[in-house]
């Protein structure tokens, strides 16, 4: 089982579970993961049968199906979700040896050490984080503290391995970010109050998945979207469960069904439809080009800010490709590439010493001796030159990640 799947799975069975409990914090009740997990799917964007497994609950009656929690409190969930049989060969569910651990805030910021943050970050580490209004908040003196003080980021829905904790804060691994730094992900601490928890996982590789496609987007509590729920960052990715109108409906990691216009997302159908959405360089262009003029942040993935690599990372991400998330990582993996060879996708790096040191900094080619780049944080993301001088000396060649 992919870690992609297993995230998923940790929504369904929290969301499908406060739906079907009438509570809106079912399955943070206390802390207590769930014991169960029931799995959602259909509807027309999807493709399949339009009986779609819903996440409502049609209250207790005949042949009811009863979960307990880790309490002993029933949870009633109706016939209908008992459909989840007839979708086990697609969405195969276990019980993994331990519990696992999800990403619950809008964009959880990694730290290198726990409760190093200062007042000004407040934004960043609250239960709900809000990186948009705190990036944007920041000098480009306080942007700059961040150097060497933050490890990485990560988004709603993310899967993410704990492994302690201190005080309020949780040591973890992020498996979706692949580092050399440890293969079981990229290591680094968060307050606790942005992960959510659950005992059951599933597969779900043939399940449906949305992915927000737009630089942000909000969910909403209702279908006629009067009520904002959060604003997401680009690639999150959530169950989906069917569509009502305009809206995606979707699994949110603790809070049930919220609802995703469709203006924002695209929906991934399993493993096959990703696999057969593999872009061409013209697409990682144009993808990129959405975020010129976005400032530079240290450590970033979203698209409230990105660092170098996190945005080269994320734009690969998108479409389903798992590259490194650091610079030096990437520059050593996929296929190098010759200067007269490059091609717009192709990721170009720089180096200390000439060029001979080690790899700092990376670019995506974007054609005509050009690279698109999150530069450093007194600039934004922009095109320019490979012949520039800072540039032009620094040189280290560049990487091909997408098939010939």
């Amino acid at each position: 089982m992919n870690v992609r799947n297993a995230a998923i799975a940790v929504a369904l069975l929290l969301g499908m579970a406060a739906a079907a409990n009438g509570r809106p914090e079912a399955g943070k009740d206390g802390g207590r993961p769930l014991s169960a997990a029931v799995v959602a799917g259909g509807g027309s964007i999807f493709g399949g049968s339009a009986d779609a497994i819903g996440a409502e609950a049609a209250g207790p009656g005949e042949g009811a199906l009863a979960v307990s929690d880790s309490s002993g409190e029933a949870i009633e969930l109706s016939m209908l979700q008992q459909k989840v049989d007839q979708h086990k060969d697609a969405c195969r569910i276990e019980t993994p040896s331990q519990t696992s651990h999800v990403i619950n805030t809008p964009v959880a910021t990694i730290w290198a050490e726990p409760n190093k943050h200062r007042l000004l970050d407040g934004p960043a580490v609250s239960a709900v984080s809000d990186v948009k209004s705190w990036a944007a908040g920041m000098s480009t003196g306080q942007k700059l503290w961040l150097v060497g003080k933050l490890e990485t980021q990560a988004l709603y829905g993310d899967p993410a391995i704990v492994l302690g904790t201190e005080g309020e804060w949780a040591n973890v691994l992020l498996p979706e970010q692949p580092t050399s730094r440890n293969e079981r992900g990229y290591p680094g601490w968060l307050p606790l109050g942005q992960i959510a928890e659950t005992a059951a996982v599933a597969d779900l590789a043939a399940c449906p998945t949305a992915v927000v496609a737009s630089a942000s987007a909000w969910l909403y509590d209702d279908p006629e979207r009067s009520s904002p729920f959060l604003e997401l960052s680009f690639n999150t990715r959530l169950p989906a469960v069917r569509e009502s109108g305009e809206n995606v409906v979707v699994l949110t990691p603790a809070d049930g069904e919220k609802y995703l216009p469709k203006s924002d997302a695209r929906v991934i159908r399993g493993a096959a439809d990703q696999a057969s959405a593999k872009p061409d360089g013209g697409q990682l262009l144009r993808t990129a080009e959405r975020f010129l003029g976005l400032p530079y942040l240290w450590a970033g993935v979203s698209g409230f800010g990105f660092d170098c690599s996190g945005f080269t990372y994320s734009l690969y991400r998108y479409y389903g490709i798992s590259i490194p998330r650091d610079a030096s990582d990437q520059a050593k993996a996929g296929e190098p590439v010759g200067p007269d060879g490059l091609r717009p996708g192709d990721l170009v790096f720089f180096a200390r010493d000439g060029g001979k040191g080690n790899v700092h900094h990376v670019g995506m080619y974007a054609g005509d001796g050009r690279m698109i780049h999150a530069p450093n944080s007194e600039r934004s993301i922009e095109i320019v030159s490979l012949g520039t001088p800072a540039y032009a000396k620094e040189y280290a060649g560049a990487r091909r990640y997408l098939p010939e």
